[in-house]
């Protein structure tokens, strides 16, 4: 609470001392910008290949425990106890298998997500500090995480943005939701 008084307290004050000096203030969407950027998309299907890929691993070793689990338990009693031993051990094995796998492929796929999303965050990123540059802005705020942005005493540099990205001109999150619910229901039919 007391870190959102402070930015407010901020802000108004960097307005004071802007409005004072005629200083330009923008604002953009920046998380429409990055979740538009074709860079994105490619992103999502690397993300989409691997955790599918980590999903299968995964759904292959419940396979392995249950069968295992499944022939312990009708075969036990007919079991020598070294052989009992011996499969109690495998069964557990596996869980450990598991349960490993289960950490380490969510970190992985974390640390894939932060290196593809890195350098396209930093190409967003470049383009608004470029084109507040050359429009003379002083601050530029992302307008997705303001609750008030007055359009008159800002520029809004999101569609500059979009076009020096190389984003559709009628593509917007709307529309991608649609292609990402479509691509959904086309696997899931498969």
């Amino acid at each position: 609470m007391k870190k959102t008084i402070m930015i407010a307290a901020a802000i108004v004050l960097a307005c004071t001392a802007a409005s004072a000096q005629n200083l330009k203030f923008a604002h953009v969407n920046f998380q429409e910008l990055v979740q538009l950027m074709p860079e994105m998309d490619s992103a999502r299907v690397q993300l989409d290949a691997a955790s599918k890929e980590t999903q299968e691993t995964y759904q292959s070793m419940i396979m392995e425990y249950n069968t295992k689990a499944q022939e312990f338990e009708q075969k036990q009693a007919t079991w020598t106890p070294a052989v009992r031993e011996s499969k109690a051990r495998e069964i557990s094995d596996i869980e450990s298998r598991i349960r490993t796998f289960e950490q380490s492929s969510q970190q992985d796929l974390s640390q894939l997500q932060n290196t593809l999303m890195a350098p396209i965050y930093q190409k967003a990123q470049d383009k608004v500090h470029e084109l507040a540059k050359t429009q003379g802005v002083i601050y530029v705020f992302d307008s997705s995480q303001l609750l008030y942005v007055d359009a008159t005493q800002s520029t809004d540099l999101t569609k500059d943005a979009r076009n020096a990205l190389g984003i559709p001109e009628g593509r917007t999150l709307e529309s991608l939701q649609a292609e990402l619910q479509a691509q959904y229901q086309q696997a899931q039919a498969q």
